[in-house]
């Protein structure tokens, strides 16, 4: 496979709160995942894209891992959080959303949804219905056409998922790619995407951190698809500088 400019190979960010991993459930977040959620996805970023250049950052690194120099070198940031979502800092919070605005791309990964940074590029705030019994979900692709859907079976199964459900506060999506439906009978739009400013959102909920679903191959299948979708070489970084962040936003 050709790398997904042509020529250079897309440069990714793995970021992930790390707090299962080190406070909460260690035991088993390590049966699915020896590496943590990060080494995980960092993983599958390199299986279905094939040449990328993949680091992983996690809450705990200074800056927690995303300096001006590593979000200056990111083409595609992938953000997993969940239950620390209020330690990230708010200076960094904005410092990744200046290089989304720029044209970095984001896939914000299930309980992202309410991450500061997620809350702060949609302004609104990612409220969700959910249930957490481990139940069947089913992902239906909604735009066929989309390249995120390339390759993906309609529908594919997760056997057990936590649910998540609407009312799902979000702006309305750019693309609708996916819905999901769940053994209690809520449907969910479990996959959308936004531009903001230069940069490309790809929302993907399934990813609970009790559940192996980074290792189903459809899931794997559809982040590539989407690190592939939010990667474009053709647009030029602009980030909007701290000083006066409103000037270059929406520079044609």
């Amino acid at each position: 496979m050709s790398q997904p400019d042509g020529g250079n190979p897309v440069r990714v960010t793995v970021w992930n709160e790390n707090v299962h991993e080190t406070r909460q459930q260690p035991s088993e977040i390590a049966g699915w995942y020896p590496d943590g959620i990060h080494g995980a996805l960092a993983a599958l970023v390199a299986e279905q894209v094939p040449g990328a250049q993949v680091r992983t950052a996690v809450l705990q690194d200074d800056e927690h891992g995303l300096s001006e120099e590593v979000l200056a070198g990111t083409d595609v940031l992938l953000w997993w959080g969940h239950i620390a979502h209020g330690e990230v800092r708010d200076d960094v919070v904005e410092r990744v959303q200046r290089h989304v605005l720029g044209g970095m791309g984001l896939l914000a990964l299930h309980s992202a949804h309410y991450s500061k940074l997620f809350t702060r590029l949609l302004g609104t705030t990612g409220s969700l219905a959910w249930r957490n019994d481990g139940e069947r979900e089913v992902v239906w692709t909604i735009d066929t056409a989309h390249p995120i859907a390339r390759g993906v079976p309609n529908p594919f199964v997760i056997e057990t998922q936590e649910m998540y459900g609407e009312p799902f506060d979000v702006p309305p999506p750019g693309e609708l790619v996916f819905i999901s439906s769940f053994a209690g009978g809520e449907v969910f739009r479990s996959g959308m995407t936004w531009q903001r400013g230069r940069g490309r959102v790809f929302y993907f909920s399934p990813g609970d951190q009790e559940y192996p679903v980074y290792l189903h191959p459809h899931v794997r299948t559809v982040l590539g698809n989407g690190v592939r979708w939010a990667h474009q070489p053709d647009v030029e970084r602009v980030v909007p500088s701290v000083s006066n962040p409103q000037r270059d936003w929406f520079v044609p």
